[in-house]
């Protein structure tokens, strides 16, 4: 009875996670392997679902714009921008920084369709939107951004969001560091960025690690701000793979070449984290601590 009662605590965890996850993994992989469509028909056809996709004519275009939204918005935002405002925000007072934190977390706090819908009001191509009206004040004509720079706009869409994660990660990190190391850094007459660069950025290396390696699976899957703002257009120019693989099974009811197209994109997103921990080094991470304390 007492082996037992682990696993009685944990069956209900248990039980979720087989239903939720492990059936629907097993399903979608089953599912790859055949041809159904609107009927439910489980036709199984071996691999063709993945030789299809090695002759679809929209998976090079596809490909690039999934990587150029993932690493672009990573970048500049995920990544940079998050940085860049954990390390203002805790180099001011913690009222101000806090009141900045906040101000930025708004974006995440608004529900999906809203956020959307305001992204295409600010670039609406008439000159009732937000930014052709003040371009309008300034004598510029109206300019249609969701087709001149459609990449640019789920990019935008998407950092501004997915940065607020990022710092607020930062920040805790940069926050636990001892007061000490920065007190002796600015009596040796160190400046700023050589703080910065010397002891911070060193010392919240594996949140970097983490914030890049979630960021990248999440922004590998992510896709309902492109859905709402383009919808992948115009003409598959902002068509990413996780769009791709939700309009072949739900929109043109191509279930198993979507569940294959899920398939590639999940296998990608192995590959990136395991990419991600040979870079940042994970095993030393993993290591016993070198220093004994008796």
């Amino acid at each position: 009875m007492k082996k037992l009662k682990p696993w009685l605590l944990l069956s209900p965890l248990l039980i979720f996670v087989i239903i939720f996850f492990v059936i629907p993994v097993i399903l979608t992989v089953v599912i790859a392997f055949t041809d159904m469509d609107y009927s439910f028909t489980w036709n199984f056809v071996g691999f063709q679902n993945f030789k299809d996709i090695s002759t679809d004519f929209i998976i090079p275009r596809v490909i690039a714009n999934t990587f150029i939204y993932t690493f672009g918005t990573l970048g500049l935002f995920n990544l940079g921008t998050a940085l860049l405002l954990s390390l203002l925000t805790t180099s001011i007072s913690d009222r101000w920084g806090n009141f900045f934190r906040t101000l930025w977390m708004l974006p995440r706090l608004t529900p999906s369709v809203v956020y959307g819908l305001l992204w295409l009001w600010m670039f609406d191509p008439t000159e009732y939107g937000l930014v052709n009206f003040i371009r309008g004040l300034f004598g510029l004509p109206p300019q249609d951004w969701l087709h001149s720079a459609p990449m640019w706009m789920i990019i935008f869409a998407n950092g501004f969001i997915g940065a607020s994660m990022g710092m607020l990660v930062f920040t805790a990190a940069i926050k636990s560091i001892p007061e000490d190391y920065y007190r002796a850094a600015r009596i040796d007459g160190a400046s700023w960025f050589m703080i910065v660069r010397k002891i911070t950025l060193p010392l919240i290396k594996w949140h970097l690690l983490f914030v890049t390696a979630y960021q990248t699976l999440s922004l590998l899957a992510s896709f309902e701000y492109i859905l709402i703002i383009t919808d992948g257009g115009p003409v598959y120019r902002t068509e990413v793979w996780a769009l791709y693989t939700y309009h072949n099974a739900f929109s043109h009811f191509r279930f198993g070449y979507g569940a294959a197209l899920s398939i590639i994109l999940v296998i990608i997103g192995v590959i990136s984290a395991f990419v991600y921990m040979k870079f940042f080094g994970f095993e030393s991470l993993m290591e016993k601590p070198k220093v004994e304390v008796e």
